[in-house]
């Protein structure tokens, strides 16, 4: 069994915002494979179906951002899953919009659910696929871009984003990162490169 999670906050006012994309990801696999994630269970929003032949759950949770570990922990212990079972999607304002940074394992880098979700499973070992959302302009306070929304022009770039992320996902399910990390880990030219 494979447990893919979806960080943001709840609540409609932040839907759609760039600290959400880690919801959007798990949206776009739910309406893929048909996994209606409802279930309120585990203090998340929780799916379970099928994706290649392989058992998963679905979890997008709802304590906010920074206390996902919450979340993450219990889902996990209920099914008896281990770390290297977990794939978490999330924001990242260092990488360019929709560029994908695929892990196996590793640190938080700064991000606060991802910190939480170590503290909770008290280990680093778990996948994460970190979405790029792009650098705050200068100026520009941290939580107020993270909790804006996209311009319309980087849209198709995060639509891109969210296809490549569930085609990582399904890798992942299939046991594979390894693939998604090679397909996905590259830096996408600039507009000055073409």
């Amino acid at each position: 069994m494979k447990f893919l999670i979806g960080l943001g906050n709840p609540t409609p006012q932040y839907a759609g915002t760039r600290h959400n994309i880690g919801f959007d990801a798990i949206t776009r696999i739910s309406d893929s494979y048909n996994i209606p994630v409802k279930e309120k269970a585990f203090k998340a929003l929780v799916g379970r179906g099928m994706i290649e032949g392989e058992k998963v759950i679905l979890v997008k949770p709802q304590t906010f951002m920074n206390l996902s570990g919450e979340s993450v922990r219990e889902v996990v212990a209920y099914y008896k899953g281990d770390a290297e079972d977990v794939l978490v999607f999330c924001d990242d304002i260092n990488l360019e919009p929709g560029q994908l940074r695929i892990r196996a394992k590793g640190s938080a880098g700064g991000h606060n659910g991802l910190k939480n979700i170590i503290a909770g499973l008290g280990t680093e070992n778990f996948a994460r696929c970190r979405i790029g959302v792009g650098e705050k302009p200068e100026g520009w306070d941290l939580a107020d871009y993270v909790l804006g929304h996209f311009p319309a022009e980087v849209e198709p770039l995060m639509r891109e984003a969210l296809k490549n992320a569930e085609d990582a996902a399904k890798m992942f399910v299939q046991g594979d990162i390894q693939a998604a990390m090679n397909l996905y880990n590259k830096k996408k030219g600039t507009a000055s490169e073409k």
